[in-house]
C-alpha cells in the first residue's frame, strides 16, 4: 500500500502514485482526444528526481525526465549557460542551501525587499480538529536581478524544513526561460527549462507534468482563489499550531497579489517564446502553438464567489462561474463578440437540493476523512487555462492568426470551453513541419475548408462548422457570433431554472471534473468534491441548445 507521502502528493513534481498510474492505464485504454497531456506510467521513479542515482552532497545534478534516465552532475559548460538567480547566486559559487530559510537569507538584500509569501492548502478551510495533516505549502516570489519577479519558491509550510520538499522556478533574463530545480537532501537537481516542457521526449514528465507549458502555475488563478489565503478566505490554524510562529507564515499576504504576478510571468514567457519561434519568419513547430487554440493543454479551476456553507434556501440566486459556460476571456474580452445576455443564475434552493441528490461531500479516502457538502467555495469546475488563452492572444497580436480565425475555431464548440473533442479533431489540419509565419493561418484555414468541401462530411462535423463560420462576412462575425452566444446563454438561463436542467449541469460539471482528475494537476483528493455519480459514467458535452448529451 503506498504511504501517505505517495498518496497525497505535496507537489506535482513527486513520483506518480499507484492511483495515477491506474488513471494512465484508463486513458490509454479509452483513447484521449481531450488535448491535455495524459499521465505517463513511465515516470514512477521520481519524475525530476535522481532516479536510482546516489547523489553526492553539495552538487548540482541534471535530470530532464524523458531524456535522462538518471541524474548526472551538471558540467561546467552547462552551469555557465544557466543564467538565472539560483545558478548565479548559489550554484556557480558552490553554495547549496538545504532549507528555504537558508535560500532566502543568502539572497541579495534587494531580494528580501521584494519578497512576497503566499499560503495554500486544499484542507485549509477544514477544521484542524477534523483532519490532522493539511498539506500546507508556501509559495514565495522575489525579484533578485532587477525589479521583476525572477525567483519562485515552493515549499512545505511547517514540519522539518530539511525533509520537506523545496523547489524553485528561476527566470533567466538573458536566455528568457524558466529553469526548474528541486533540492534532494543536500544536493540540487536541475530538471530542465521552459523549452524542455515543449519537447516531445520530456513533455508532461517530471516537473513538466504540471508546468506543462514551461511556466509558472497557479491553477486557482481567478477570484476567489480557491484554497489560497486571500482577501476572500483565511486558512484555519489551531491555536497551538507551531506554524503561527513561523517567520514566513507571519509574512503571508493574499493570493490576489499572486494572481497578478502569475499572469505577468505567463505573459513574459509567452512573449519570449513567440519571439523566438518566429524570429526568422518561419515557425518550425506550428502544431506546438496551435494546440493552445484547438485543445486544452491544461486548465484552471474556477468556482462561484460564494462560500458553500453560507448558501441557504433563502439566498436567492447563485451565479455559476462564467468559465463553465464558455471561454469568456477570449471570446468576450479579447475577440469582443457583441453580447448582451447576463450570466446564468441558479436558484440557491436548487443548488442545495442538488448537493443532497448527488451526495456531494469532501472526502479523502486514505485518511478516512469525509464531510458532507460542497467544497469551501461552491461549484468548482475546470475552465480554459490562462496559459492557453495567452498564447492565443499573443498569436493574434503578432498576426500569426487572425482574430476571425480564432473566433471561427472556438465557435466550433464554444459551449465546451475545455476538453472539446470537436475542436481537437481540427488539429489534423495543422502542419507539423516548418512553415512561413505569414502563411500559417491561411494554410490551416484552406486545409479545413478543402476537407469540408471534398470529404462529404456531415454538416455538424467540426470542418463543416468552421467552414460555415468562415462564410460570415468579415465585418459581421463579431455580431453574428455574439448573437449565438446570447441565444445560448438565454437557453442556459431557462434550463437551469428547472430541476432536470440543473441536474444535467451538475452531471456535466462532474464529467469535466473526472477529466481533470486524470491530469497531474490533480494533486490532492480534497481539491474537488465527490458525488454519487459513478466514476465510469459516460463523458458529457454541452450542446449549443443548452442541453447536455453523452459524447459519442
Amino acid at each position: 500500500m503506498p504511504d501517505h507521502a505517495q498518496l497525497r502528493r505535496a507537489t506535482a513534481w513527486m513520483s506518480a502514485t499507484a492511483v495515477e498510474e491506474a488513471g494512465a492505464a484508463r486513458i490509454s485504454a479509452a483513447g484521449d482526444s481531450s488535448g491535455h497531456f495524459p499521465l505517463e506510467p513511465d515516470i514512477a521513479d521520481g519524475g525530476c528526481g535522481p532516479g536510482s542515482t546516489a547523489l553526492e552532497p553539495g552538487w548540482l545534478y541534471r535530470r530532464i525526465s524523458g531524456r535522462d534516465d538518471q541524474a548526472r552532475p551538471v558540467s561546467d559548460e552547462e552551469l555557465a549557460e544557466l543564467g538565472d538567480p539560483m545558478a548565479v547566486t548559489f550554484f556557480r559559487a558552490g553554495r547549496f542551501p538545504t532549507t528555504v530559510q537558508e535560500l532566502l537569507s543568502e539572497l541579495p538584500a534587494t531580494a528580501a525587499a521584494s519578497r512576497k509569501v503566499y499560503l495554500v492548502s486544499e484542507a485549509g478551510q477544514i477544521s484542524p480538529v477534523a483532519i490532522s495533516e493539511r498539506d500546507m505549502r508556501f509559495a514565495i516570489t522575489t525579484a533578485v536581478d532587477g525589479n521583476q519577479v525572477d525567483l519562485l519558491v515552493s515549499t512545505q509550510a511547517g514540519g522539518d524544513p530539511k525533509k520537506g520538499f523545496l523547489q524553485v522556478a528561476a527566470w533567466d533574463s538573458v536566455a528568457r526561460v524558466f529553469n526548474f530545480y528541486a533540492r534532494f537532501e543536500s544536493s540540487w537537481v536541475w530538471a530542465g527549462n521552459s523549452w524542455d516542457a515543449l519537447e516531445p521526449d520530456s513533455r508532461g514528465k517530471g516537473c513538466f507534468d504540471s508546468h506543462i507549458n514551461g511556466c509558472a502555475v497557479m491553477k486557482e488563478l481567478r477570484i476567489p482563489w480557491i484554497n489560497w489565503q486571500s482577501e476572500r478566505a483565511t486558512i484555519r490554524l489551531a491555536d497551538d499550531d507551531p506554524l503561527r510562529h513561523d517567520q514566513l507564515f507571519q509574512q503571508v499576504i493574499g493570493a490576489e497579489r499572486l494572481e497578478l504576478t502569475v499572469r505577468f510571468l505567463i505573459t513574459r514567457w509567452t512573449a519570449a517564446r513567440l519571439a523566438e519561434v518566429t524570429a526568422n519568419g518561419v515557425v518550425d513547430h506550428p502544431d506546438r502553438l496551435l494546440r493552445h487554440l484547438f485543445t486544452s493543454t491544461t486548465v484552471n479551476l474556477t468556482s462561484t464567489d460564494r462560500q458553500s456553507s453560507t448558501i441557504t434556501a433563502d439566498s436567492g440566486e447563485l451565479t455559476l462561474p462564467t468559465g463553465f459556460w464558455l471561454n469568456q476571456d477570449i471570446l468576450l474580452d479579447d475577440l469582443r463578440l457583441f453580447t448582451q445576455a447576463a450570466p446564468p443564475r441558479a436558484q440557491a434552493a436548487g443548488y442545495l437540493a442538488g448537493l443532497t441528490r448527488f451526495g456531494f461531500r469532501q472526502e479523502e479516502k486514505f485518511s478516512g476523512f469525509s464531510q458532507p457538502g460542497d467544497t469551501f467555495f461552491a461549484f468548482v469546475v475546470p475552465e480554459a487555462a490562462h496559459e492557453d488563452n495567452e498564447v492565443i492572444r499573443q498569436m493574434v497580436r503578432k498576426g500569426l492568426i487572425s482574430a476571425r480565425f480564432a473566433a471561427c475555431v472556438l465557435m466550433v464548440d464554444f459551449p465546451n470551453p475545455v476538453f472539446s473533442p470537436a475542436r481537437s479533431l481540427l488539429m489534423r489540419y495543422v502542419p507539423t513541419t516548418p512553415i512561413k509565419a505569414v502563411n500559417l493561418c491561411d494554410t490551416v484555414t484552406q486545409a479545413i475548408l478543402d476537407a469540408a468541401r471534398t470529404r462529404n462530411l456531415p454538416t455538424d462535423s467540426p470542418e463543416a462548422r468552421f467552414a460555415a463560420h468562415w462564410q460570415v462576412p468579415e465585418d459581421a462575425w463579431q455580431s453574428v457570433f455574439g448573437q449565438r452566444v446570447d441565444a445560448y446563454l438565454r437557453k442556459v438561463t431557462q434550463q437551469i431554472q428547472t430541476a432536470s436542467g440543473f441536474d444535467d449541469y451538475v452531471r456535466l460539471a462532474e464529467s469535466r471534473r473526472r477529466q481533470f482528475r486524470l491530469m497531474k494537476l490533480n494533486e490532492f483528493e480534497l481539491t474537488l468534491p465527490v458525488t454519487n455519480i459513478p466514476p465510469g459514467a459516460p463523458p458529457l458535452a454541452m450542446r449549443e441548445d443548452a442541453t447536455v448529451a453523452e459524447l459519442a
